[in-house]
């Protein structure tokens, strides 16, 4: 999946054999876009941070990537 299919703003590929490892591996991403203070990173990860201000919202949010990962990895 890409930065960008998992709610970030760019399009570099992360692999992993689980959704579970694909989500730190965004988490490690995101940490060196915030220290670099990129723009459109902060940006995407401000609209994650309102997200997970609302429970249901991110459950649903989670539960739709999970969906799409079990996808591409039975492709």
């Amino acid at each position: 999946m890409t930065c960008k299919q998992l709610g970030g703003a760019c399009d570099l590929k992360f692999h992993a054999e689980t959704f579970e490892q694909m989500v730190e591996i965004s988490k490690q991403h995101g940490m060196e876009m915030f220290q670099v203070h990129d723009n459109q990173h902060l940006e995407a990860m401000e609209k994650i941070k309102q997200m997970m201000a609302d429970p249901e919202a991110m459950k649903a949010w989670y539960e739709s990537k999970k969906g799409e990962f079990e996808q591409l990895s039975e492709d």
